[in-house]
């Protein structure tokens, strides 16, 4: 089981707003803290109002059928889009911290990322409490008003015992409320959840996240890495005790992992609203051309931890995959860009897509990815056959 928290700019704005979702944070007067006090604790409430007022505000508004509803940021170029068919606004370019901040790269140079984020736009962040995900949340002081930060609690640990693990009521209520705590958040606006446990019932999970969200821990919930008939499960069991369905999917699509995303997350996002922030664009860096048929020394496949990722890029099928990626840099090359930038924008494109996230090492390897916004407008029709033509692994319908 996993659980990942997103939270949205209102966890690091002053809370002397009036307009704030959760309740009041306890103590005397409801105090509240600002952004000079270290931490953040649940903004101001509406005169002692409960739970369920709570709930009634979170906005739902109906989306026409179609694309999702997309803006552009003023001065930064970035993109925002709906999660899902909900109200929150993320960037489509996030930041997802598995790698940026785990213990391989130095506190300074996660700020060093978190600042270029801030300044060109990104406000959505993925952290996750097993690596070193407290530096994610250094500068939620920052002047920028508009961030999003998400955690991620790996809660399926090799190393914990077997009554640690799973979806239970017990394990989402104590995961979510041990990670504000670690993060010095008073809640968070979106918590994932993972699905690989198969002994944790559906009710008992919709229903505990139903009840994050009305105690203000939560405002949204999603899944991560769970299959189409799960998520509907999950959805039809909300709907039929009159809980807080799921409104996003955490998925792995990248140029040679596809069906998902092609087949199955447009017609959940249609039926139920249930929109995709994606991961691992680049396939856990394999897709880029700087392989060149080996694995260079400074290299994510040669970081302890990391031989899979080395056995896998030296199997047939990571050679062949190496192949097809420099077929495609004619392409790129047409684009101006590189290798990445296409592979990001290629799932930028893909319908039902809120936010993709990136994992980057370095503030340089991050700006190199951001310019794939330019390369999103230029993925014409005829191009993106192309792409397919020389992948050859396009996704049909079974139908």
């Amino acid at each position: 089981m996993q659980v990942s928290i997103a939270c949205t700019e209102q966890n690091l704005r002053s809370r002397s707003s009036e307009d704030r979702l959760c309740g009041p944070r306890p103590g005397p007067g409801g105090g509240n803290g600002g952004p000079g006090s270290g931490g953040h604790g649940n903004p101001p409430g509406s005169g002692g109002s409960g739970p369920k007022a709570r709930v009634a505000l979170i906005p739902r508004p109906p989306v026409p059928a179609g694309a999702l509803r997309e803006s552009t940021g003023r001065g930064t170029g970035m993109k925002y889009r709906n999660l899902g068919k909900s109200g929150l606004r993320v960037s489509c370019l996030g930041l997802g911290t598995w790698v940026t901040f785990g213990s391989q790269i130095s506190d300074e140079t996660a700020e060093d990322v978190l600042t270029v984020a801030y300044e060109h736009g990104v406000n959505l962040f993925d952290t996750t409490e097993i690596y070193a995900a407290g530096n994610a949340l250094r500068l939620q002081a920052s002047p920028r008003p508009c961030h999003c930060h998400s955690t991620s609690l790996h809660v399926p640990c090799p190393c914990r015992a077997e009554t640690e693990r799973g979806l239970s009521r017990k394990h989402i209520i104590e995961g979510l409320r041990g990670s504000l705590e670690r993060l010095q958040l008073g809640y968070v606006d979106i918590v994932f959840a993972s699905r690989s446990d198969p002994n944790s019932p559906m009710e008992e999970i919709v229903r505990a996240m139903t009840y994050v969200i009305n105690q203000g821990l939560a405002l949204y919930w999603g899944t991560s890495r769970w299959s189409a008939m799960e998520i509907m499960e999950a959805y039809s069991m909300a709907r039929q005790f009159n809980l807080i369905p799921p409104v996003c999917e955490q998925a792995e699509p990248h140029l040679f992992q596809r069906e998902k995303v092609e087949m199955q997350l447009p017609e959940l996002y249609h039926k139920i609203g249930v929109g995709s922030v994606t991961w691992s664009p680049l396939a856990y860096s394999l897709i880029t051309s700087k392989y060149d048929g080996r694995v260079p020394d400074a290299c994510r496949a040669t970081i302890k931890g990391y031989q899979w990722l080395k056995d896998k890029m030296q199997s047939e099928d990571g050679k062949k995959q190496q192949a097809r990626i420099t077929d495609l840099l004619p392409i790129a090359h047409q684009l101006g860009c590189t290798v990445g930038q296409l592979a990001i924008a290629w799932c930028l494109r893909s319908e039902g897509v809120s936010s993709v996230l990136l994992g980057v090492s370095s503030a340089e390897q991050l700006m190199e990815h951001l310019g794939a916004l330019q390369v999103l407008s230029q993925l014409t029709p005829q191009i993106v056959m192309e792409i397919d033509a020389l992948l050859g692994n396009k996704s049909h319908s079974k139908k």
